[in-house]
């Protein structure tokens, strides 16, 4: 499990408003896509400079794939990535505010300190 690399798509995607929509309208297809592509990137270097061994395991790629944000915090996604992604994609779809918020908030509140561990 790579929270690294978890943290890295969630960063990533929500600092480009196309690939927020590209993953919410095709969320498998941006997460295969992403891993391909941009994966092992190096963050802030030219292309050129690429990793080779960061790949997502199955349950995070599935999580991911079917905007699964419980199980993402669960896995050890930074809880503040996670929500501002998925307020991104989804606080359209709700017409009171912060509905979404709260629904998140709702999803994740049966988790008590100590939250999972955040570190990469």
């Amino acid at each position: 499990m790579s929270k690294y690399l978890l943290d890295k798509f969630l960063y990533s995607i929500d600092r480009d408003p196309e690939l927020v929509e590209r993953y919410r309208d095709d969320p498998r297809g941006t997460v295969q896509w992403w891993e391909a592509e941009r994966a092992n990137v190096i963050l802030n270097c030219p292309q050129a400079e690429r990793s080779t061994w960061l790949t997502f395991t199955a349950a995070e790629r599935e999580a991911l794939a079917t905007h699964d944000y419980v199980r993402l915090f669960e896995l050890g996604s930074h809880n503040f990535l996670l929500l501002t992604l998925f307020i991104a994609l989804f606080e359209r779809d709700y017409d009171e505010p912060l509905a979404f918020q709260r629904e998140f908030a709702a999803r994740l509140g049966h988790w008590t300190a100590p939250y999972p561990d955040i570190s990469t």
